[in-house]
């Protein structure tokens, strides 16, 4: 008895919920895209994607320097984007030496994929450290990859 008023409270308030949305305005994909942009805007850098960075690549007006925040595994299987700056931790970077002195550079910062979080970490870094123009690539390296783009086999460094 007590599952079954329980079950009926629920459908109620899934009804009321449903009500609710059949009122609501229509959403457009203007708005969607409005209100994932001010959902991303709680961090402190720009999420970008492929056709972005690939732009901005091609450029001739401005510089954009590129980080890769993956590990040797992952730039072993995937490559890194061709120009990038391998950074020897994302969390541990040597800020002043790793990254240009212009605190308004255009900065990207780049790991393994949408679910890697190691960019994030890396670019955090950068905006605590001052730098006003900082992105991530939400698509990663394997993001990169799947949109045609080239990669560099990744040279790993022998320690002697």
């Amino acid at each position: 008895m007590k599952n079954i008023l329980i079950a009926t409270l629920l459908l109620a308030s899934c009804g009321v919920f449903a009500a609710e949305l059949a009122n609501a305005p229509a959403t457009t994909t203007a708005n969607a895209e409005t209100t994932a942009n001010a959902a991303t805007t709680a961090e402190p850098f720009k999420l970008i994607h492929v056709k972005d960075l690939a732009a901005w690549m091609n450029a001739k007006d401005k510089k954009t320097y590129i980080f890769d925040a993956n590990n040797e595994q992952v730039r072993t299987s995937e490559g890194v984007i061709p120009g990038a700056t391998i950074l020897a931790s994302s969390s541990d970077y040597v800020v002043a030496q790793t990254l240009p002195q212009d605190k308004t550079s255009n900065l990207v910062f780049y790991c393994a994929n949408e679910a890697c979080s190691a960019s994030h970490n890396a670019a955090k870094r950068a905006v605590s450290a001052g730098y006003t123009n900082v992105s991530v690539l939400a698509d990663g390296i394997a993001g990169w990859r799947k949109a045609g783009q080239k990669t560099a086999k990744f040279q790993a460094q022998k320690n002697s």
